[in-house]
């Protein structure tokens, strides 16, 4: 529990990093490349111990699935919310046949 934890508040910092300065368009790009590797530095100190911990319990690329699906869904508000983007359809298609992904990634063939 602790991997999905950790994961989640990384996958938190790591979309404002790649998708807050969409709001900030007037200001330098160089500035907020600054500003999203800072961000980013604060995305690793979770990721990196995430993965440590949960590689005791899962294999790497469950871990990178469970990533993705969190991301997904970190995403998915982030988008709602701060961008105030609409959620359409065609996405939750996209997004379930992820989740299908993960179910042939952890099923034991």
């Amino acid at each position: 529990m602790l991997t999905i934890v950790l994961l989640t508040i990384s996958n938190i910092f790591m979309t404002i990093a790649w998708y807050g300065h969409l709001k900030f368009k007037s200001y330098p790009l160089w500035i907020v490349v600054i500003a999203s590797w800072l961000i980013a530095f604060v995305e690793y100190c979770f990721q990196v111990p995430a993965n440590r911990i949960g590689h005791a319990h899962f294999t790497a690329a469950q871990l990178k699935t469970i990533q993705e699906v969190i991301t997904l869904v970190v995403f998915a508000v982030f988008s709602v919310t701060y961008l105030h983007e609409q959620f359409k359809w065609n996405y939750l298609v996209g997004f379930a046949f992820i989740v299908l992904a993960v179910v042939f990634i952890f099923f034991k063939w």
